[in-house]
């Protein structure tokens, strides 16, 4: 491997926080099938395309369980939404271009001047791939922290944010209407390395309707914690 790509090699884990034990495991999965066609001299043995395979199943797996381990009470439907969206080309286009995957892509001359560095199916193939190189190179845990992080934390879809909204919401609305203290939150605690943390969120309404919940972000733990105090104060006796 030479210099340039050695540098890259350390800006792009930088960016992942992960080190490769195998890079050439790396940049196979930046390796667009045109630059292998073209016989460019940079081109690795093999194209990206065995890895887009197993990144999807990857991908479909460990979205599907942090899903349902965040929201164990909802329906097979609601969830098969959600996962639609975070593993969607669109989406994943995102993911890609907030790390700036299309810098790292190797392409054809062709491609390359065709603008294939912003094509929006070739950046998501290219995220599938890296998830393949994680877990291929060290396991599910990598590939489980990179899911987390950049496909489900910070880069979570409008959907998410909207359905924490409406209990929030949903919460505020019902308080007034029984004449209760506006709810109020707090985060009590956040821990976990920076690029994984987990957040510990309270909410109040008034002194006794109090709820505590952890998630992968700050709007998806105080969602969930406005959820039960709704649920207690829809099952309690209060009347309007």
């Amino acid at each position: 491997m030479n210099a340039g790509r050695v540098v890259e090699s350390e800006a792009l884990e930088s960016a992942l926080s992960y080190r490769f034990s195998d890079r050439e495991l790396l940049w196979r999965a930046f390796t667009h099938r045109s630059s292998i066609h073209e016989k460019t001299s940079s081109a690795a043995a093999s194209d990206n395309e065995q890895l887009e395979f197993l990144g999807d199943a990857v991908l479909g797996f460990l979205v599907s369980d942090a899903l349902v381990a965040s929201h164990p009470d909802y329906p097979e439907g609601r969830l098969s939404k959600l996962k639609a969206q975070l593993v969607s080309a669109s989406h994943l286009h995102g993911v890609a271009a907030r790390l700036r995957l299309g810098d790292y892509l190797l392409l054809g001359r062709g491609e390359e001047m065709s603008g294939g560095r912003e094509k929006k199916a070739l950046l998501a193939n290219a995220v599938e791939a890296l998830i393949a190189a994680l877990y291929l190179d060290g396991g599910i845990e990598p590939a489980r922290r990179f899911i987390l992080q950049h496909v489900i934390g910070e880069a979570q879809p409008a959907s998410e944010v909207a359905l924490a909204t409406d209990y929030k919401s949903a919460l505020q609305e019902l308080a007034q209407s029984r004449k209760l203290p506006q709810p109020r939150y707090a985060i009590v605690e956040e821990h976990g390395p920076e690029h994984a943390k987990t957040f510990l969120v309270e909410v109040r309404v008034g002194r006794e309707w109090v709820s505590r919940a952890e998630g992968l972000s700050k709007k998806s733990a105080g969602q969930k914690a406005a959820q039960e105090v709704l649920r207690r104060l829809e099952e309690s006796s209060i009347a309007p």
